[in-house]
């Protein structure tokens, strides 16, 4: 789904890499948490009564009580492919934080699995939330035919990922070695793409930038690190690219500064799909749907 067709993620290195941000993450998902409140503004407008929420790709657990506070009677479930990062959305579990939990909305219940192959039955949610995920994986189509198979028709999908501007001043500042310094992210339009080619229906997408700013360069970099968000590019470069070539992005990322601090863009896609009653069925037969005759008066 990116611009070439070779362009690929290393899984088992984002699995350790999160697992190794769960005990920092929460301390710099700045952009996690208000891309959230803005999903969470978009609902404001959608008619939905959910029974069953999936967060999928749910990391620390962090958008459970916003969805639990909008939701209260919706059973919550949340799925993340990154143990560590699910042990602290389960949180303190003893006498004491029982206590606390009393009268509020039952705690969510953890899956630790791959957003390409959901331990959840056909049908069983009624609204997958997705905040930030879907730009973790190379082609988001099978993830996306997952969550078509788990939410019940008339079942809403709600997502944001990030577009390929993200992180523009750091891709053009590193030096140009062979390699990617950057990985690529999905294009709002091939997402469309893939939402109606995994079974959605009615894809309402829009694209907005977010810039945050930063003291140093260092503190950028040890922001993604400390999130997860390294490069996993297969393509990435192994080495490093010598004195001579950082201090020269170091000083292209300088130039930039406003007002003493270094903007970094993201380009955020926010949308949400349907699944609506399916016209054929999984080898392909059409549906056919028979209506009783109204009764004659």
């Amino acid at each position: 789904m990116a611009d070439d067709a070779d362009f690929a993620l290393e899984r088992r290195l984002l699995i350790r890499r999160f697992g190794r941000a769960a005990a920092t993450y929460d301390e710099v998902a700045v952009l996690a948490r208000e891309v959230a409140r803005r999903m969470d503004e978009r609902l404001d407008y959608i008619r939905i009564e959910p029974k069953r929420i999936l967060d999928l790709g749910c990391g620390t657990g962090t958008d459970f009580d916003m969805l639990g506070k909008r939701f209260p009677a919706a059973q919550r479930f949340g799925a993340d492919f990154a143990l560590p990062m699910l042990e602290r959305a389960r949180g303190e579990r003893g006498l004491l934080s029982r206590l606390r939990a009393l009268g509020r909305p039952t705690p969510p219940a953890l899956a630790c699995a791959d957003a390409t192959a959901l331990p959840f039955a056909r049908a069983s949610m009624s609204l997958v939330w997705s905040n930030l995920m879907l730009n973790w994986l190379a082609d988001p189509l099978p993830a996306l035919r997952e969550m078509h198979r788990v939410l019940e028709v008339d079942g809403m999908l709600m997502f944001s990922t990030l577009g390929p501007d993200t992180l523009r001043e750091l891709r053009a500042a590193l030096p140009a070695t062979r390699g990617e310094r950057v990985h690529r992210f999905i294009d709002m339009h091939d997402l469309g793409d893939a939402l109606v080619q995994a079974g959605f229906s009615d894809p309402v997408m829009d694209m907005e930038v977010l810039t945050l700013t930063y003291p140093d360069v260092d503190e950028l970099l040890r922001d993604l690190r400390q999130s997860g968000s390294a490069n996993a590019s297969t393509e990435r470069p192994r080495g490093l690219a010598g004195k001579v070539s950082w201090d020269a992005a170091r000083q292209s990322l300088t130039a930039l500064r406003r007002e003493g601090r270094l903007p970094a863009t993201f380009e955020v896609i926010q949308g949400h799909a349907w699944k609506v009653q399916p016209k054929t069925t999984d080898d392909g037969r059409a549906v056919i749907r028979f209506q009783p005759r109204p009764a004659k008066g």
